[in-house]
């Protein structure tokens, strides 16, 4: 069943997404050539506790950061490392989720360190695109896989595998709660869209395969072609007549 959630749990989680946007304003100027992943997770970490807020991600299942840093062609969940450097051409996605009062907001935002091949420009672009192009569907009263067709359709002309074993998802007391969100779909089905739900929307595309494999860490996922695959997330409230996005400033 998808929650809906109150006026006042919304404002709880709009605190939380606050200071998730905080954290993706730091690492714009934080990201840069020679910086470890856990530099930038301790940059994150900081935020959120001096907000009041907690890391929802540290300790969640086992893993061990603040952050999701995912470089090149790691899909997701990335774990942060003093022995990692970025180096320029890179790309990172850094994916957070902070909770206030209990109630959890989540975002993901990729990253250029410094200039980036062409091609790979054009896979963040594209990316970032496709989350919006999902975004402007929701609304009450529309089905989800209006929302899930409206990414994938943006995708697929550009011939980048669209990541199907992680998926957006609903979220609020829990980090993770129903629906799960593919990045493709069919118009005219799936659960409609009320007013007070909340929903985490994220493609994740690679610029090769589709396919990933988990690392024997048992978290970082990574396209088995090696070829880089972005991401970009957003915690978005169903209203009425369209979305309200929390997790920007």
């Amino acid at each position: 069943m998808i929650e809906i959630k109150s006026e006042r749990e919304i404002q709880l989680m709009k605190e939380a997404g606050r200071v998730v946007a905080l954290c993706l304003e730091a690492m714009k100027d934080a990201v840069k050539p020679g910086v470890t992943t856990m530099e930038l997770n301790n940059i994150c970490e900081k935020i959120i506790v001096e907000n009041g807020c907690v890391p929802s991600c540290k300790g969640y299942e086992g893993f061990p950061a603040t952050i999701c840093a995912s470089v090149n062609e790691v899909v997701v969940h990335g774990i942060p490392s003093n022995k990692q450097k970025l180096k320029k051409g890179d790309i990172i996605d850094v994916d957070l989720v902070c909770a206030y009062k209990g109630y959890h907001a989540d975002a993901c935002y990729t990253y250029k360190v410094g200039e980036v091949n062409p091609k790979v420009e054009e896979l963040l672009d594209v990316t970032q695109k496709a989350l919006y192009e999902g975004i402007s569907k929701v609304r009450a009263g529309v089905h989800l896989g209006d929302v899930e067709a409206a990414i994938g359709d943006y995708i697929k002309p550009y011939g980048y595998g669209i990541i199907d074993s992680f998926t957006g998802h609903g979220i609020g007391r829990k980090m993770h709660e129903e629906p799960n969100i593919f990045n493709f779909g069919t118009k005219g089905t799936g659960p409609i869209l009320e007013e007070g739900m909340v929903l985490c929307i994220e493609p994740m595309v690679a610029m090769g395969t589709h396919k990933i494999r988990v690392l024997s860490d048992g978290w970082t996922a990574v396209t088995i072609d090696k070829k880089p695959a972005a991401h970009f997330e957003h915690t978005i409230v169903v209203r009425k007549d369209g979305y309200e996005i929390i997790t920007q400033l």
